[in-house]
């Protein structure tokens, strides 16, 4: 069995004190999220843009390290930026 984190076992305390109620109609809910996120999170617009050849090796090989598409890495950084979430990091 895997060791949890500490943030694991502040959730399973937690649960097993009783901290955590069901919600009435909880499958609704969750269709109804589900259908704002996707409303929310469509992708319905192209852009393009020109980057340097630099920019983009390293953005294709942060990518990369993440396992995941350079592209779908591109929209994340724009997504946090407009949602004022995105943080730069220290050099």
């Amino acid at each position: 069995m895997s060791k949890l984190t500490n943030e694991e076992k502040d959730l399973v305390k937690s649960f097993e004190r009783g901290g955590w109620k069901s919600i009435p109609h909880a499958k609704e809910e969750i269709l109804r999220y589900q259908k704002i996120a996707g409303v929310q999170l469509r992708k319905d617009k192209r852009v393009n843009i020109r980057l340097s050849s630099l920019d983009l090796q390293g953005i294709q090989h942060r990518a990369y390290q993440e396992g995941i598409p350079y592209q779908t890495l591109i929209a994340s950084i724009l997504h946090k930026y407009v949602a004022g979430r995105f943080m730069e990091r220290a050099a």
